[in-house]
């Protein structure tokens, strides 16, 4: 059985890759000659190297193979960059990028949300719970301050930290979302992570279902990561 998943494994991760190109070429047409430009440099330079110092049969294949890894770490940031500049702007925009935090996080996208679309997602973690908002700065500044009474309540003492998503002052971009997130400081063991996740659920439980606003939370981020991460 393993052996009949290896080549679907493969197949879609060559399919998330191509849609990883497709999206990066709206935004930057030019990002195939980029990474061939890259490519073909490095592997050109190691092929002069090899004639001046050989031998050739050495020289030839780790100028491959750095070129090939040169090549892809800029298609990452590329692929990066180009799911940003589609998300940005979007209802859940913040939900999307916090979905690519990895194991040790727990994302809850949507806790709170009202008419206006103004919503606050709750991340919680070793610097405690996270509440994130983005929508208009000055409702978003008070439906946190509503779900932050509401967490502190719960939180047994763990630090409950309020963001607002945007790009004014004060705000954090949601390019650096994540990493500021995961730079904050550790406050909480992983014990207490799972107590203060049970005692999160019966808050949950207590509070009206809200749905998200129309239209889906992006997701090409999300995808976007996932394909680089099968390279």
């Amino acid at each position: 059985m393993a052996k009949n998943d290896a080549p679907e494994e493969k197949t879609s991760r060559l399919k998330q890759i191509a849609s990883a190109y497709k999206l990066t070429k709206k935004s930057d047409p030019t990002v195939g000659l980029v990474l061939a430009g890259i490519f073909l440099g490095i592997v050109a330079v190691f092929v002069v190297v090899g004639l001046l110092v050989g031998p050739l049969m050495i020289w030839i294949p780790l100028g491959v193979a750095l070129g090939f890894l040169a090549a892809t770490i800029v298609f990452g940031r590329k692929v990066e960059k180009a799911a940003y500049s589609q998300i940005e702007g979007q209802a859940g925009a913040a939900a999307s990028a916090l979905q690519t935090l990895r194991r040790g996080w727990n994302v809850s996208p949507a806790v709170a949300v009202t008419k206006n679309a103004d919503i606050v997602h709750r991340v919680v973690g070793r610097p405690g719970i996270v509440l994130v908002g983005e929508g208009q700065p000055s409702r978003v500044k008070n439906l946190l301050a509503a779900e932050g009474k509401k967490h502190n309540r719960v939180a047994g003492g763990a630090p409950v930290i309020q963001i607002i998503a945007g790009q004014g002052e004060g705000e954090i971009d949601i390019r650096k979302l994540t990493k500021h997130v995961m730079k904050l400081p550790q406050a909480l063991q992983p014990s207490e992570i799972t107590d203060l996740l049970q005692r999160l659920k019966a808050l949950d439980a207590v509070r009206p279902q809200v749905p998200m606003p129309k239209g889906p939370v992006p997701t090409s981020l999300k995808g976007a990561r996932q394909a680089m991460k099968g390279r």
